[in-house]
């Protein structure tokens, strides 16, 4: 185990989640990379997850492998999104993608906003898992 380096579980799927993915990415139109996750400024609380299809991975972002399907971490949104587990919930009224983030501190009253402070230092090593 001394090989072992240290790698930070940035995000990871519900079960509900890989599910609806993978059947989105198997009825695409065109062959996807992979789905991009961040997060932008604006909004009443101040922040809004991003996602975006795309078609090629970029240098610098986070890869993630989860249950099938491909992610990729905007590299500016890792240290906000440490930890958050991305689900798919479908009721009487709605469905879509939630995000379970421990690092948010508020939401707007519609849900499409959101405060979100970066992960600390403390945080993130508990989010920390050996990788061989």
């Amino acid at each position: 185990m001394a090989n072992a380096k240290l790698q930070f579980k940035v995000l990871n799927l519900s079960e509900s989640a890989a599910h609806r993915l993978r059947d989105i990415m198997a009825n695409a139109e065109r062959p996807l990379a992979a789905l991009k996750i961040g997060v932008k400024n604006g909004g009443c609380a101040g922040m809004s997850y991003t996602m975006d299809w795309v078609d090629v991975i970029g240098p610098y972002d986070e890869v993630i492998e989860d249950q099938g399907v491909r992610l990729v971490i905007d590299p500016k949104a890792v240290m906000f999104l440490i930890g958050t587990q991305m689900d798919f919930r479908n009721d009487k009224m709605s469905s879509g993608f939630v995000f379970n983030n421990p690092n948010q501190t508020s939401a707007c009253g519609c849900g499409e906003s959101v405060a979100i402070e970066p992960a600390k230092p403390d945080q993130a090593s508990l989010q920390a898992h050996p990788s061989a």
